[in-house]
């Protein structure tokens, strides 16, 4: 009783170790979609269909493609877009 262990960890080593696990999973996780439809939309961008249409869906930079009567997203420059246009929302508003 009474005996101790110490572990010395190597933090840059773990960090390391981490920042590869998880661009891995961010690689799978944007592997599972090419595009998204509108109820994908919706959900990742957390709005309805009214206020997408009413914000952003109508500016020309904003990729899509109307397949029949379905409206179709390329996920990586939706995503490039969102993350643009939010950040141009939020310029002088503090």
């Amino acid at each position: 009783m009474g005996e101790l262990i110490t572990v010395t960890i190597d933090q840059e080593e773990v960090l390391k170790i981490c920042r590869e696990r998880i661009n891995t999973l961010i690689k799978e996780v944007e592997a599972e979609y090419i595009f998204w439809d509108a109820k994908e939309l919706k959900k990742r961008t957390c709005m309805s269909w009214n206020t997408i249409q009413n914000t952003f869906f109508f500016d020309p930079r904003f990729v899509k493609h109307k397949v029949g009567s379905k409206w179709y997203f390329p996920v990586q420059e939706t995503r490039e877009f969102l993350a643009q246009w939010l950040r141009e929302q939020s310029v002088g508003k503090y």
